[in-house]
């Protein structure tokens, strides 16, 4: 194996290790409200906040229910779940495009299915380590993410081909 297709593969496995690891962390350990309100004032988000109110997980997310630092503290956490997955998909397609030669396409489906499929595991995984559960949910916001990301790859492929490779 070429060291091209070493340092692509790399990459998505250290992406997966990460993950692997936060979801191994118990709830507790990565609790930072306790963080936020000893070093942030976060009560001037309240009035653009306090409208904000939904149910995840069957608990209500608003700053009534659970406070400004756990509404703070929830969409970090999701846009979390968002970033780390668009990353995943764009490295495994880098992998499969780059690293091992796939075509685009392919490269694309798969690096959706190998991001979605690692979703599901790390909401299985969680499961398993204390104090944290699986959600669906969260699988969703991860393939999202993944769309996303791989929607970043086509548009700045089409951007690529349209204005810098014609040149």
């Amino acid at each position: 194996m070429s060291m091209k297709k070493w340092v692509y593969a790399i990459l998505p496995l250290a992406c997966i290790i990460i993950i692997f690891l936060f979801s191994a962390t118990p709830y507790q350990e990565q609790d930072i409200k306790p963080m936020l309100a000893s070093h942030i004032d976060l009560s001037p988000l309240e009035p653009l906040l306090s409208p904000i109110h939904f149910t995840y997980h069957g608990q209500e997310v608003s700053v009534q229910a659970v406070g400004i630092y756990s509404v703070v503290e929830f969409f970090i956490r999701k846009g979390a779940h968002f970033t780390v997955y668009f990353t995943l998909a764009i490295l495994a397609f880098l992998a499969l495009y780059k690293g091992f030669g796939l075509k685009y396409r392919l490269s694309l489906q798969l690096a959706l299915v190998v991001s979605i499929l690692y979703a599901c595991f790390d909401e299985f995984h969680q499961s398993l380590t204390p104090d944290r559960t699986p959600y669906v949910g969260d699988v969703v916001i991860d393939t999202i993410g993944a769309c996303v990301g791989l929607f970043v790859v086509i548009v700045g492929r089409n951007l690529y081909h349209m204005y810098w490779k014609r040149k």
